[in-house]
């Protein structure tokens, strides 16, 4: 693995089996723009019953898919939605 133009304009480059790969993960820019939405305007709601440790069924509901689960996760500190996803617990939901 080679990096082409690490971090130019915010995005990461890197050569892998042949293939060039571009991402915004890691750079400057996309940790910004994740405070800026993780420290933003945000809902406040409680686990209800039928949705405890499953971020994902959490991010269906509110941003209609299931791949923000990792955003509601981090908004609300939890490294383990088994530990911290617990009924009646107040969350946060970060406004896309």
């Amino acid at each position: 693995m080679s990096y082409l133009n690490h971090q130019r304009y915010g995005f990461l480059t890197v050569r892998h089996k042949g293939k060039v790969i571009t991402s915004a993960f890691n750079s400057q820019s996309f940790e910004k723009g994740l405070r800026s939405i993780i420290n933003g305007p945000y809902n406040l709601g409680y686990v209800q019953s039928g949705y405890e440790h499953r971020p994902d069924l959490i991010s269906e509901l509110f941003y209609d898919t299931p791949t923000f689960d990792w955003l509601i996760m981090m908004a609300n500190n939890i490294a383990d939605p088994f530990q911290g996803l617990n009924v009646g617990d107040r969350i946060k939901i970060p406004v896309l």
